[in-house]
C-alpha cells in the first residue's frame, strides 16, 4: 500500500502564499455598522499556494525542492518559519524580490464559517534578475528530481520566460511536468506532460460547456491541442476526468465526504499526483489516490496537508473484502482495483489438499512479501493428472473454501491447467512465491513476472510436511487392527 511506496524528489515551482487564519466566535452585531463582531480565540499561519503543494508532497514522504518569490518582509519570515517544520523541503531556491510584499490571504473564521477573506497582494512583473534567479534555481534542482510541478496562481512567478525555460529543460532530461494552470489559454504550458484544470478554468480556456462526461472529454481534447499534453479535469463533487492523447479516458468518481473548506484541495491533488508518479506508479494509480486525497483535504478546515497515514487508512476502506473466491475474469478486475489503490500483489500456487502446517507456513511467508495475497489453486482435474486418480482428497470447492478462510489470504483463483502459467500471465503479480525446494529458474511463470517488472521469492518450507504422507498415514491407520501396536 501507499505506506510502502518509495517516494522520490519533486521540484515545485510557482507562486508562494501565506495563508493566515483568525478564529473566534460571533455573538452579536456591531452597533457601529451592520457587521458581526468576532471574539478572537486564536490564529495560525500556514504555507499556501505552491508552498502548500510542497507541504502536501512532504507529508506523503517526498523530498521537495521549492522555488518561488518572497519579499523582504515579516510575512516572508513567517512563511519560512512554517516551511521550516518540514525538513524534507529545501527552501534554498526561494528568491527575494526587493520592495515587494509576500502575498498573504487572511481568512476570518467563526465556527466552520468563513466570514471574510482579506488579500494582501500586489501583482508585478518581476525583475529580470529575479526571473533569472528562478530559472537558475530550477535548472540546478532538475539534476536530482523525478517530477516537476508548476503551481500557477497567476501571481507572476510563472512568467512565459520562466515557464517555457523550466518546461523545456525538464523535457530534455525526460522529467514529467505537471501544471496546475490559471491561464486563460493553456498554450503557455506547451511541452508540459499533464495539466490539472478545474471546471471553471476549463470553461475559460476552451469556451465549451462542461455539463456531461462527453462534453468534458471534448473540452479536454481542445485544451490538449493548446499545449500538447494530457488533461486531468477536477470536477468537484463529480470527481475527475483523465483525458490522454493515447486515447485512454477515465472518469473517477468522487468520494463522499463532509465538505468544510475547498481551499487547498487542488494543491493536494497535484501534490499527490506528482508524489505517486515519483514512486514509480502509473497515472491511473495516481488519480485514484489523488481523488481520495481531495476528499480528505476538503474535509479539513483551512489549508492543511494530507498525510500518508490518512491516505492509507482511506484507501484501505475502498478495497474489497478478503477471502474472495474468484474466477480469472473477476480476479483481473479485483487486482486492477488493488493496484489502483497502491497495493502490491503476491501470488503463490499449489494443490493444498489436506491443509497442513507446511501449507500454512508457505502462505504466511508469501503474505509478508506484499500487500495482497492471491492463492492459485489446482482444479480437481489438474490434481488428478498430477497426483493420480485417488487425489484430491478434498474437492476444489472444499479446498478453496478452507484456503480463503485463512487470515493471510485475500483471494483464491482455481486454474484447470497442469501449471499456473496462463493464470500468472493474465494476472502478472508483483511477486511470485514458491518454496525453497525450487530454484528461481525453475519457477513456472517466473520469467513472465520478472519481464513485467516483478520478482520471484523463494521461502523456507516446514520439514516433513506433505499431503501425500498424510494420506499414506491415514490409509495405513485405517487398515490396522484395533488395538495394534
Amino acid at each position: 500500500m501507499i505506506e510502502n511506496f518509495k517516494f522520490g524528489r519533486l521540484l515545485v515551482i510557482g507562486d508562494l502564499l501565506l495563508d493566515q487564519y483568525i478564529f473566534g466566535s460571533v455573538e452579536r452585531i456591531s452597533p457601529e455598522a451592520p457587521v458581526p463582531i468576532l471574539r478572537q480565540s486564536h490564529q495560525r499561519a500556514v504555507p499556501g499556494g505552491a508552498a502548500n503543494v510542497a507541504v502536501n508532497a512532504a507529508a506523503l514522504g517526498c523530498q521537495v525542492s521549492l522555488i518561488g518569490v518572497v519579499g523582504a518582509d515579516k510575512n516572508a519570515a513567517v512563511l519560512r518559519q512554517a516551511l521550516g517544520q518540514w525538513p524534507q523541503i529545501d527552501v534554498t531556491g526561494l528568491v527575494e524580490e526587493e520592495d515587494w510584499a509576500t502575498i498573504s490571504k487572511t481568512r476570518v473564521i467563526s465556527g466552520h464559517q468563513q466570514i471574510v477573506r482579506i488579500d494582501n497582494e500586489t501583482i508585478i512583473d518581476f525583475s529580470a534578475k529575479t526571473k533569472q534567479s528562478l530559472i537558475a534555481a530550477a535548472k540546478a534542482a532538475l539534476d536530482r528530481v523525478d517530477v516537476v510541478i508548476c503551481s500557477d496562481y497567476a501571481k507572476g512567478v510563472l512568467s512565459d520566460l520562466v515557464l517555457q525555460t523550466v518546461i523545456d529543460a525538464a523535457r530534455v532530461q525526460k522529467i514529467p511536468v505537471i501544471v496546475d494552470p490559471k491561464r486563460k489559454d493553456f498554450s503557455a504550458y506547451r511541452g508540459a506532460s499533464l495539466i490539472t484544470p478545474n471546471l471553471a478554468e476549463m470553461g475559460v480556456a476552451t469556451g465549451l460547456p462542461l455539463r456531461t462526461n462527453a462534453e468534458v472529454e471534448a473540452a479536454a481534447q481542445v485544451a490538449s491541442n493548446q499545449f500538447g499534453g494530457d488533461v486531468l479535469v477536477t470536477r468537484s463533487e463529480r470527481g475527475m476526468t483523465l483525458w490522454q492523447r493515447n486515447g485512454h479516458i477515465r472518469h473517477e468518481v468522487a468520494r463522499k465526504s463532509e465538505v468544510y473548506d475547498v481551499s487547498g484541495a487542488g494543491d493536494a491533488v497535484v501534490a499527490t499526483l506528482g508524489s505517486v508518479l515519483s514512486a514509480g506508479q502509473d497515472l491511473d494509480v495516481a488519480i485514484v489516490i489523488a481523488t481520495v486525497a481531495a476528499s480528505i483535504a476538503v474535509s479539513k478546515l483551512g489549508t492543511a496537508a494530507v498525510t500518508r497515514e490518512e491516505l492509507s487508512r482511506e484507501l484501505t476502506k475502498d478495497l474489497p473484502k478478503t477471502g474472495v473466491i474468484a474466477t480469472l475474469e473477476q480476479a483481473c478486475a479485483i487486482m486492477q482495483n488493488w493496484r489502483e489503490h497502491g497495493a502490491s500483489v503476491v501470488l503463490t500456487n499449489g494443490c493444498f489438499d489436506l491443509l497442513h502446517p507446511g501449507h500454512v507456513s508457505l502462505i504466511h511467508a508469501a503474505a509478508q512479501k506484499g500487500d495482497k495475497l492471491v492463492v492459485a489453486l489446482n482444479s480437481d482435474a489438474s490434481v488428478r493428472r498430477l497426483k493420480g486418480p485417488t487425489r484430491p482428497v478434498q474437492d476444489e470447492q472444499a479446498r478453496s473454501t478452507v484456503i480463503a478462510a485463512l487470515r493471510d489470504v485475500d483471494m483464491v483463483v482455481i486454474f484447470g491447467e497442469d501449471t499456473p502459467l496462463a493464470l500468472i500471465t493474465a494476472l502478472k503479480p508483483d511477486v511470485l512465491v514458491k518454496g525453497a525446494d525450487y530454484t528461481e529458474e525453475n519457477v513456472v511463470g517466473g520469467d513472465v513476472v520478472k519481464a513485467a517488472g516483478g520478482r520471484v521469492e523463494l521461502v523456507d518450507l516446514v520439514n516433513n510436511c506433505s499431503t501425500s504422507n498424510l494420506v499414506k498415514k491415514i490409509t495405513t491407520s485405517s487398515h490396522d487392527p484395533i488395538g495394534a501396536e
